[in-house]
């Protein structure tokens, strides 16, 4: 049976890779891509987007090689964002290129691996995972000869910074920012004190969305959530008796991967149902109307928020708290805190390119090279380590 859709005009305030208000460094436009393909394409390409590949949310990257990592979430964060933003008349590769970004400052061991650095770098500036995702796509990239960093343009630096909304109430205001952006040399430029352009909106819930709705599929493939349990959810426990009650004797992997896509695609419904309704209520006419707004554009209904916060307290309670997940937890913070301290008193332990950018034990510099290059590792990488430094079982 053949499948027909009809690609919506594009919409008057979607972003225009032919207007970017450009990069912080000049560059000739390429032949064979527009501004916002050529930003996703150096996203693609670049060591941070390679190493979400280990990286993991929930569980360890070892546990098992079933579930998602940083990587497998942000391409289908991509897809779903790519989906929305054709059906908006939004730019589809701005949204793809926000979706592939947003992670990419994530440290080993997901929340956990982000919870004890920003405690240990509290005398230090602090850490902030949206913070460091600005410098590594500013400054911590070494790929072109003229300059540090990815050199992308003004409209995905500030989907990454803002794609959660304002980070600060009046324009000028730095008060509580996050040290990297604070020190972030065009940081006025991106206009903090707006909402982002309506592509990183849409970024920012297709994450929702993807995270959500796979956490459901991972919790129930380790065996952490049950199927009976979710029945009790508002609209998750509908989904899959419906999946149920229409395919008698379904096999659990299929009415597993049934149900998630059905609700994947209710989330989505919805988010458009709801985005268009602000649309036509707000008639905004170019992106910049959109960032002016006092509220976001995009977003769900209060019905589906209702289910989404009875979804969330639910993974919390019954996932995220686990015992099996709290006790993985607790040996990643626990690494992450002993590499830290280790680095940071002897910093000659890190390698001939690290070394000479550190002052000292326990000095200021040091103390970001540390972060930085622990924010880097990989779950994987970050184990073995540990090992190296800090057990006496383990070669150099």
């Amino acid at each position: 049976m053949s499948e027909t859709f009809t690609i919506p005009p594009r919409a008057p305030f979607a972003s225009d890779p032919l207007q970017t208000r450009g990069r912080l460094f000049k560059q000739a436009p390429s032949a064979t891509r527009t501004a916002f393909q050529r930003d996703r394409d150096r996203v693609i390409h670049c060591t941070a987007f390679r190493r979400l590949k280990h990286k993991t949310q929930v569980f360890v990257a070892h546990a098992d090689d079933y579930y998602r990592t940083r990587l497998t979430h942000s391409l289908e964060v991509a897809q779903i964002a790519r989906s929305i933003a054709r059906v908006l008349g939004l730019d589809e590769d701005l949204a793809e290129t926000l979706a592939l970004a947003h992670d990419l400052g994530h440290p080993p061991f997901g929340h956990a691996g982000e919870d004890v650095l920003d405690e240990a770098m509290k005398n230090y500036d602090g850490f902030d995972h949206n913070a460091q995702t600005l410098r590594i796509v500013t400054q911590m990239e070494h790929v072109y000869p003229d300059f540090d960093g990815l050199n992308l343009t003004w409209e995905t630096l500030e989907g990454v910074v803002k794609h959660n909304g304002p980070l600060v109430k009046t324009e000028g205001e730095r008060t509580g920012l996050p040290w990297a952006f604070t020190k972030f040399e065009g940081w006025d430029w991106l206009e903090p004190h707006t909402f982002a352009g309506p592509e990183a909106q849409v970024a920012a819930l297709a994450d929702d969305i993807a995270y959500n709705n796979h956490d459901i599929d991972d919790g129930l493939r380790a065996g952490i959530i049950t199927t009976q349990q979710l029945l009790e959810l508002p609209l998750v426990g509908t989904t899959f008796e419906e999946v149920m009650a229409e395919h008698p004797g379904l096999s659990s992997n299929r009415v597993i991967r049934e149900a998630v896509r059905r609700l994947i695609g209710k989330w989505v419904n919805d988010l458009l149902v709801e985005s268009r309704g602000r649309i036509a209520a707000a008639n905004p006419q170019s992106a910049d109307d959109v960032r002016a707004m006092s509220a976001p554009l995009i977003g769900f209904s209060d019905d589906m928020l209702v289910n989404i916060n009875a979804l969330r307290k639910f993974l919390l309670e019954k996932m995220y708290r686990h015992y099996t997940v709290n006790r993985t937890r607790t040996k990643a913070r626990r690494a992450v805190r002993e590499l830290f301290d280790a680095l940071l008193n002897e910093p000659d332990l890190l390698d001939n390119e690290l070394y000479p950018q550190t002052d000292g034990p326990r000095g200021k510099a040091t103390a970001r090279v540390v972060c930085d290059h622990i924010a880097g590792m990989t779950d994987t990488f970050a184990m073995e380590e540990h090992r190296r430094l800090l057990s006496m079982d383990s070669t150099l």
